[in-house]
């Protein structure tokens, strides 16, 4: 069998003179620290610095961009162990489920999730064949015995991959037990949390009622009023800022912004409170609070992230059966220019200010995204986002974004996962791209060698930092 390597010059394009440029830009780089400012690892494996449980806990149950894949090709989430709602688990043998990703391995041809498979296997933990149903146990078995090694404990491979600071994502009324208990443990390893009040501005959400009731206590305050409603978030913004936030995430369907009167919001409120709040009220209840949360951060400084656009649960059955982060959020078209332009009226000239915008339509990427990003002093362009997280995907970002908006109106890569191996693989992924992008700018002498170097390194480092304010 022969030996799996990765191509040094892999994800480079075949003309030898942008190569060239890339390979140079790349190596100036390859070895800077990750910046991760969004993202979904859970803190709590860096407070019990525990081996994880085996490959499959690993690679296969945390990651729904690799069960979705499956799923597609008609494997049950049943047979992958995927935990149903109330914990319920039907494979007892991880080896079981490891031998079905093996046998389906080749459905990855092609997609990021195989680069990253690939690099994590090959680069982190040294497996130099590729995966099948037929080599799947013995890699099993590879990778398994490591992780039961000290080198491959939570916060040593925080290390190894050389992250300088990873941002968790954390509801309003989370009171960050596990950022407080990595603070107090001595562990020199920076993870911060994230502000994201969804679970309070969205009133179609079915435990709204119970996130207010928390919210309450948490702030001991009567939260059965507007009024109070927002004095009690402002009271958690200033929580999560002194636990090391320096940044709020809002995850809209519609970047739908507005402004209700007082007495509008309060009837909202009202009947929310009384379990009648309508699809429209909650429509213009979340484009309301849209507008809050700009507000508040002209007041705290939090950076506001909005990702837009994500049809979330399309697939009822498996919804109901396992919950949320199932695979089964699909893109749809999303419109910035008219949705955002009360929110950027009010607050888009306030140099104390950013907002940072993620879409999934590519359509919007140079039509709206990059003219306001482009002329707004507080807006910014998040990267490539979730099914568009590749190699191709954010080419096409930056050859629409870049003539308009520049790169300094973007905010470098946030890898934006829940499966912790695979961050060095996304953040190679990326410097690799935008090293491609700049020596095809240098190769035909749009821009020199030297300002590509500067360029490259503030997308690596520089502008993610400034943008969250890390």
């Amino acid at each position: 069998m022969n030996e799996f390597v990765l191509n040094e010059d892999r994800f480079f394009d075949s003309d030898l003179s942008i190569r060239k440029f890339a390979r140079e830009l790349y190596n100036d780089i390859k070895d800077y620290p990750i910046i991760s400012p969004h993202g979904h690892v859970d803190p709590n494996i860096f407070v019990e610095n525990k081996p994880f449980p085996n490959p499959t806990e690993l690679f296969i149950s945390p990651d729904h961009y690799v069960f979705r894949m499956l799923y597609s090709q008609g494997v049950p989430l049943e047979e992958l162990d995927i935990p149903q709602i109330g914990g319920k688990r039907l494979v007892k043998d991880p080896k079981k489920v490891w031998q079905l990703f093996a046998e389906n391995y080749y459905l990855f041809a092609g997609t990021p999730s195989g680069v990253w498979l690939d690099y994590e296997f090959n680069k982190v933990f040294g497996i130099k064949e590729k995966l099948n149903g037929n080599n799947a146990q013995k890699v099993f078995d590879m990778i398994n015995e490591q992780l039961q090694t000290e080198e491959f404990l939570p916060r040593n491979l925080f290390k190894k991959f050389n992250i300088e600071i990873l941002t968790t994502t954390d509801a309003a009324t989370d009171q960050l037990i596990n950022h407080q208990q990595i603070k107090q443990s001595g562990w020199d390893g920076r993870v911060i949390p994230c502000f994201r009040p969804d679970g309070l501005t969205n009133l179609l959400n079915p435990n709204w009622k119970n996130e207010l009731t928390e919210l309450g206590k948490l702030t001991s305050l009567d939260v059965n009023n507007y009024k109070n409603f927002i004095s009690a978030l402002e009271m958690r913004r200033e929580y999560f800022k002194s636990m090391g936030a320096t940044s709020t995430d809002h995850g809209v369907i519609s970047p739908f912004t507005y402004k209700l009167t007082e007495g509008e919001v309060n009837a909202i409120f009202s009947r929310a409170l009384n379990g009648k709040a309508t699809e429209r009220d909650a429509e213009l209840f979340t484009a309301n609070m849209l507008m809050e949360m700009a507000r508040m951060s002209c007041d705290d400084g939090l950076t506001m992230q909005i990702h837009a656009g994500s049809n979330r649960n399309h697939n009822n059955v498996i919804y109901e059966k396992y919950g949320l982060d199932k695979g089964c959020d699909i893109p749809q078209r999303t419109d910035y220019t008219e949705n955002l332009k009360e929110l950027l009226n009010a607050y888009g000239n306030n140099l104390n200010f950013t907002v940072i915008v993620f879409t999934l339509d590519e359509t919007t990427y140079s039509r709206e995204l990059a003219p306001l990003a482009g002329h707004y002093p507080a807006m910014k362009l998040g990267p490539a986002w979730w099914f568009h997280d590749s190699i191709e995907g954010m080419t096409r970002y930056r050859q629409m974004v870049t003539e308009t908006a520049g790169f300094y109106n973007t905010v470098g890569f946030n890898d934006d996962t829940r499966a912790f191996v695979s961050i060095p693989a996304r953040h190679d992924v990326a410097r690799r791209i935008d090293a491609n992008f700049l020596g095809g700018l240098v190769a035909r002498h749009i821009i020199s060698l030297s300002e590509a170097r500067i360029i490259m390194k503030d997308l690596t480092y520089n502008l993610v930092k400034k943008a969250y304010k890390l």
